[in-house]
């Protein structure tokens, strides 16, 4: 194996949400030069930019790392896959693209937790705004009011990161917005204005019918710039270090694996680690930073001690699945040859029907009971049921009705299973370890059951086939929750950001790793608590925060 190597000002590794994003605005300096860094492949597969090819993309080692966690309590010991991308764009190339910021509160508790007002709702919301091209801002004045000041005080337009109207209804989801009314939650029309309590169709980061993708958005427009260097299927080994004049720990640069070499690259200004929740403490942990006593059982030389990898939090959807009747599903569309024909024609002509769309359709947010002060509950309803992901439909009409606690209170663990960085990492979430989380879990099934007993969708039979209506303590719709819930792919919190003087934080309130200059951490890893929804768009505003940071020199 022969060794290379190279200098650039700023390194960023993984090419996915907030990697994309980095490059493009470091990058728009002409003086820097930049160097991004994706374990995967480009993003040159097919079914990447089809949105329902997330079915081809999630377990297919062309663009997933095909992470599994370890048998989970939680889960009555069920092992799971973790899907994470392992290509250009990360896992906003095959996410299900919905548009989800969370609630104000999230970051006003981040502002709290950090000590950093920067954080606040209010000031996250400029960065929200910032790469944001918001179709309703496309449609010109509102007709009532004359103006769409309404929409302008809240989102962005011009800017990379596209987000539009999903491009189908379903009969049976629109009666389910019903019913979820009929049953105490308001009808929404936007759930991205800081409050998402509600319900409604989900807003998409599509273009047109196609997927959009932070490479697409970020990369693409960036590619010509004669200071971003790509370098793809280069795969991080560690980080190096040495000391400053001043005696301060420095991050030099790091060794990878490229085409069979290894390369040492060393960053004059900056590494920037951007490879995710699971990934990042990965990296962390193989280059001796991480909890001392882990590091010396893999024989590896502590760096800093630190609480690297602790503190992962995730959402756990659990996935009621009810039969329906009189009414069209995905399942019967599928099954049949003029069914599929008929989905691929209506792609093919207009950039819409079941191709076109995400994962979920229709959400909704609510509280899992009325004393609490907030939405803490996410519904993703789906005009289709399986057995579990990654299998086939069933052959009967039904719907998936997937909850998940937003505001977990258990918490996980990453950890590298040896100094060997191609070693896949232990992933260990720890669901419905709380009592909290497991009253939660039960609550939810009850609410599901009360929003399908509701008139609006009596027409359909609605008749519950998974977890059962047999089950009813909370005992049982805890444990039963743990065999039909799965990950919804919002792994954070592992690489946390706090105040200088709080033990359980790696980073500081500008995303450095505390005690080590030149090293950055800008992933979902840094969010101290997880957000109230999805988690790719406030990964994009922690990223377009902390470029302005890094180019201020902050």
């Amino acid at each position: 194996m022969s060794n290379t190597s190279a200098t650039f000002d700023y390194v960023i590794i993984g090419g996915g949400t907030a990697g994309c994003l980095l490059a493009n605005r470091l990058s728009a300096e002409p003086r820097n030069r930049v160097l991004l860094l994706e374990a995967g492949k480009a993003d040159i597969y097919p079914w990447i930019h089809i949105p329902v090819g997330y079915l081809y993309c999630i377990g297919n080692p062309r663009t997933d790392w095909l992470y599994h966690t370890e048998p989970d309590a939680g889960l009555n010991n069920r092992v799971q896959r973790y899907p994470r991308g392992k290509v250009l764009g990360g896992c906003s190339s095959i996410n299900g693209m919905i548009y989800m910021r969370g609630q104000a509160r999230d970051y006003d508790g981040w502002a709290k937790t950090t000590g950093e007002n920067s954080w606040a709702w209010q000031n996250a919301l400029a960065d929200f705004k910032a790469h944001e091209s918001h179709y309703r801002l496309d449609q010109g004045a509102d007709p009532k009011t004359g103006n769409n000041s309404r929409f302008s005080d809240m989102h962005g337009s011009g800017g990379e990161w596209r987000v539009e109207k999903q491009r189908l209804r379903w009969d049976v989801l629109d009666s389910f917005a019903d019913a979820a009314e009929q049953a105490g939650i308001e009808k929404i029309e936007d759930f991205n204005v800081g409050d998402n309590a509600g319900v409604g169709y989900f807003d998409v980061n599509q273009r047109s019918g196609w997927r959009w993708s932070s490479s697409k958005a970020f990369l693409r427009p960036a590619r010509k710039r004669q200071n971003l260097t790509i370098w793809t299927q280069a795969q991080v080994e560690k980080l190096t270090f040495g000391t400053q004049d001043d005696g301060q720990l420095r991050c030099t640069g790091l060794r990878l694996t490229r085409d069979g070499r290894s390369s040492h690259i060393t960053a004059k200004r900056e590494v920037i680690l951007s490879a995710g929740a699971i990934n990042s403490p990965q990296i962390l942990q193989l280059s001796g930073i991480g909890p001392a006593n882990l590091l010396r059982s893999k024989g590896i030389e502590v760096i800093r001690d630190a609480p690297v990898g602790e503190n992962l939090q995730d959402h756990l959807q659990i996935r009621a699945v009810f039969k329906v009747t009189g009414t069209q599903t995905l399942n019967t569309l599928s099954n049949s040859v003029f069914g599929k024909l008929k989905i691929g024609a209506e792609y093919l002509l207009k950039r819409s029907g079941p191709m076109s769309m995400s994962p979920s359709q229709l959400g909704a947010f609510t509280r899992s009971d009325p004393a609490r002060p907030h939405a803490n509950l996410e519904y993703h309803v789906q005009p289709l049921s399986l057995e579990a992901f990654g299998e086939d439909l069933h052959d009967f009409p039904a719907i998936t009705v997937s909850v998940c606690n937003l505001n977990p209170t258990s918490r996980g663990q990453v950890q590298i299973r040896s100094a060997n960085f191609r070693d896949p990492p232990k992933i260990m979430p720890n669901y419905l370890s709380t009592a909290e989380d497991r009253k939660i879990a039960a609550d939810s099934l009850r609410q599901a059951r009360q929003i399908m007993a509701q008139p609006a969708l009596q027409r359909y039979a609605p008749e519950e086939l998974k977890p059962g209506v047999q089950h009813q303590s909370d005992e049982e719709l805890a444990r039963l929750a743990g065999d039909i819930a799965n990950t919804i792919f919002h792994p954070v919190g592992t690489v946390k950001m706090g105040r200088i003087d709080d033990p359980s934080a790696v980073l500081d309130p500008h995303l450095r790793v505390k005690g080590v200059q030149g090293l950055r951490v800008v992933d979902a890893s840094v969010m101290p608590t997880i957000t109230s929804g999805n988690t790719n768009a406030p990964t994009l505003m922690i990223a377009e925060k902390a470029a302005a940071w890094i180019r201020a020199g902050l």
